[in-house]
């Protein structure tokens, strides 16, 4: 590719089931011009995130419109200002934006935040100070609300938001479970995280593993996947406990809905279940981010990412996350990050 011009990946069909390499496709265009208000980003990381296969479909109810066929596909990026027609915005800033899976973007300023690299590396701003860390958060927090001493079950625990939010629960006092997809995650969420247990949900039966693990049973149940995992946590949960439901990664790639879990032990321990969407707190940013900064500054939160070099490398990756094939936070590198 060269320097003139400008690397997209664009969403070229819509798939049924799990998406394929055919269903996106790279091209090259000229690299755009800002116009008046608006300033020209060069991309440097790439964020890669499960909703994005939601974003892909337009048969389904969702609280996003679909991505266009034929247009940029949609995605966070962490990027370097080129040129700026904008006052606040100059050339060298580090912002983070939504320009897409592209080499440059034009963006408008109101849509962009600006990066402290002294803060934290600005890869962060995709992951733990960004857009999943601020699902952990307020997830956790404002729906489940933990107590000390109580049990907090996460799934997807190795991920860029169940790590997260089970960190944050150890630090409320919390006994923490983990389940994630292999060994190599259980030990990480264990060892490195310091979550109490984990659970190989490919290895182990969900049940009597969750029994072992949660001897108090389940306070709180941080739900990134539903599925059988859900089934099998509602069967121990406590009395009023709370569930937020952040994520569906079990059903994204399903062609047809599939059936429900038993909801009576909703009923009898009168526990709560309620949808999250990160873009209704996105007032109380300030509050998270102030909050994050500081625990990783101080060592209480640690955080791992997943870096996948080159654009042209997305639509692979993007697959291998929703088989649960990544390790951490799912980046693309897509040119070099001056800060590093």
């Amino acid at each position: 590719m060269s320097n003139s011009t400008n690397q997209q990946i664009l969403l070229k069909s819509r798939p049924v089931g799990e998406p394929k390499e055919s269903d996106f496709a790279l091209v090259e265009t000229p690299i755009p011009e800002p116009g008046e208000g608006e300033v020209l980003n060069r991309t440097i990381y790439l964020s890669l995130d499960p909703y994005m296969r939601g974003r892909m479909s337009d048969d389904r109810e969702s609280y996003a419109s679909p991505a266009e066929l034929g247009s940029v596909m949609v995605g966070g990026t962490v990027s370097q200002v080129v040129k700026s027609n904008h006052p606040q915005f100059w050339a060298g800033d580090f912002v983070l934006g939504y320009d897409g899976w592209q080499a440059y973007g034009v963006s408008k300023g109101e849509t962009l935040r600006k990066l402290d690299p002294n803060q934290a590396p600005i890869s962060y701003a995709l992951g733990i100070t960004g857009m999943p860390g601020m699902t952990a958060y307020f997830a956790l927090l404002d729906i489940g609300q933990p107590q000390a001493g109580e049990t907090v079950v996460v799934s997807a625990a190795s991920g860029a938001v169940g790590s997260v939010a089970g960190q944050i629960a150890k630090l409320k006092g919390c006994r923490v479970v983990g389940v994630a997809g292999n060994e190599a995650k259980c030990d990480y969420v264990v060892k490195e995280l310091g979550f109490d247990a984990c659970i190989n949900r490919k290895t182990q039966d969900l049940s009597s593993a969750l029994k072992a693990a949660c001897p108090n049973r389940i306070d709180v149940y941080f739900d990134n996947t539903a599925g059988s995992i859900l089934e099998a946590v509602l069967q121990q949960i406590n009395l009023g406990a709370r569930i937020p439901l952040v994520g569906l990664i079990s059903q994204y790639n399903a062609e047809t809905p599939p059936p429900g879990p038993n909801l009576m032990p909703l009923l009898v321990k009168r526990a709560l279940i309620k949808g999250f969407l990160v873009g209704d707190y996105q007032h109380r940013q300030a509050e998270f981010v102030n909050d994050v900064s500081k625990w990783l500054q101080e060592g209480k939160l640690k955080y791992k990412e997943d870096v996948v070099d080159g654009l042209e490398n997305a639509p692979h990756a993007f697959i291998g996350l929703l088989q649960g094939r990544n390790f951490g936070k799912l980046i693309v590198k897509v040119s070099d990050d001056p800060t590093r």
